[in-house]
């Protein structure tokens, strides 16, 4: 038997990107072919896509762990590495994503409507894209970068028309099944239904839905029973149908407290999303009383008392027996006719034209702060500086020769210099932290040397930790003749 599942933790990964090649061309008679090395490809994204075929969650419940196509790297002879798939995930209508921190990232209304939840990581340029002309032939590559990784809630809000409210065992499936081709499970006991059931009912030329919600009871806008994990598949409905049982045998209980109960967790619970909110709060949206089991002679009799105090309320009534289908036509209209009322006063709106948002191409900004956790040290923060450093092969001289001269360009060095570091100092950048050395030029036309090296990194004059360590040791009386 099929879940109905309406909140899940979702995992999800984007695509890393493919790392850029460093290859030089070679043939025959042509000993300077020069840098052939192709681009990495970006990694796939995660996006999520309304599916008018999908009305649960369920997938993600078994499967909560999704994961986009990582990008190839590139080739030599100038081939790009192939572009990582994206992962499409087919989500109902009415899902909502939440972040870790509780912070709705999107509401996912409307079918066709698509969210990117993680992008892919950028492909490493090849070297024949970092050619230039004080580096004709570079050594090396940049690397791909990964792909955005998270964790989301998804929280699903059935779209329906009319919302049936109402004690446990009042009703509310049987109703659904009788009017609409919805079959709910229908026993005679509380809380037979623990998930909402969706039915679809077609009067004249209006066709809408109605949600049969799981049975609530006093307390429920506080999360007792069941009430606070469905009263959300109430927020988006036009229409409330207060389901009474005339019938009810439970000492206490009549029709008339049964709706002021009722009335009173519509008005305490708050929808989540502003959008929602728009619709009105639950206890101003327009009103149904449906007095059900009218086909026992005592509950035909208690619903001819107790008519003319709802409609004192303002609210339409109606007398029905879901069991003898008495009473359903006029019911059936009259919802019908407030549905079509509903989409009159608030129109569909037109469906949303994809929006192209090119990336931004100005992301100079950086900033330098001092390192709370290391004396003297500084952090760079920056999209760019974290990015190239993410980028970077550190065992490559070359490559860290390049890094050193993108920061000086971007002026990373001048704000060092500025706030008073001090040769030797940590700086760290992203998940990796230098000694600034002011004495080797960055920023300045490169002297070509082999691939993959840099004479400037061999040109520190500071003294290296094998050298301090020498040092301390002829100090301390420790060497000996092998050592000096």
């Amino acid at each position: 038997m099929s879940k109905f599942i309406d909140r899940v933790v979702l995992h999800v990964r984007a695509g890393r990107g493919g790392h850029g090649c460093a290859s030089v061309h070679r043939e025959k008679f042509k000993p300077l072919g020069g840098p052939d090395g192709g681009n990495g490809g970006n990694g796939g994204d995660v996006i999520l896509e309304v599916d008018a075929n999908v009305h649960t969650l369920l997938d993600f419940h078994f499967h909560p762990h999704a994961k986009a196509g990582n990008g190839k790297p590139g080739e030599g002879g100038n081939r790009d590495g192939k572009q990582g798939t994206d992962l499409v995930l087919q989500v109902p209508d009415g899902t909502v994503v939440v972040d870790q921190h509780g912070e709705v990232v999107v509401d996912l209304v409307g079918i066709g409507n698509r969210f990117v939840i993680a992008r892919g990581g950028r492909g490493g340029l090849g070297n024949a894209s970092l050619a230039s002309k004080a580096r004709k032939a570079p050594g090396f590559a940049l690397l791909g970068e990964e792909g955005q990784e998270t964790d989301l809630v998804l929280e699903l809000k059935s779209v329906a028309d009319v919302g049936l409210v109402g004690f446990p065992s009042a009703g509310k499936s049987s109703l659904v099944s009788v009017l609409s081709a919805a079959k709910p499970k229908i026993a005679d006991y509380p809380f037979t239904t623990l998930v909402p059931n969706l039915g679809v009912v077609a009067s004249g030329d209006t066709t809408f839905t109605v949600a049969d919600v799981p049975g609530l009871i006093p307390g429920a806008s506080d999360g007792r029973g069941l009430g606070l994990d469905f009263l959300r598949h109430l927020e988006r409905c036009a229409v409330l149908a207060h389901v009474v049982d005339c019938a009810t045998l439970e000492p206490g209980r009549d029709p008339v407290s049964d709706v002021d109960a009722l009335e009173a967790e519509l008005a305490a619970y708050r929808p989540a999303l502003s959008s929602d909110a728009s619709l009105g709060e639950l206890a101003d949206r327009p009103r149904v009383v449906i007095l059900n089991k009218t086909d026992v002679p005592d509950g035909k009799e208690l619903a001819e008392m107790v008519t003319p105090e709802f409609t004192a309320r303002g609210w339409p009534v109606f007398e029905i027996s879901a069991v003898s289908r008495a009473g359903l036509r006029p019911l059936t209209f009259a919802l019908a006719d407030m549905v079509r009322q509903y989409r009159e006063d608030h129109p569909k709106a037109a469906p949303k034209r994809p929006v192209i948002r090119p990336i931004a191409t100005d992301e100079s900004g950086f900033s330098v702060i001092a390192d709370p956790h290391e004396p003297g040290g500084f952090i760079v923060r920056g999209t760019r500086p974290e990015r190239w450093v993410r980028q970077t092969q550190f065992d490559n001289d070359e490559a860290v020769g390049y890094l050193a001269d993108r920061l000086a360009r971007l002026g990373v060095e001048a704000e060092l210099v500025k706030q008073g570091a001090q040769p030797g100092a940590p700086v760290t950048i992203g998940d990796v932290t230098f000694e600034w050395e002011p004495q080797v030029a960055a920023g300045v036309d490169v002297v070509p040397t082999g691939r993959g090296t840099d004479q400037r990194l061999e040109q520190n004059e500071r003294i290296g930790a094998a050298e301090r360590k020498h040092a301390s040791r002829a100090r301390r009386g420790l060497l000996d003749d092998n050592d000096e």
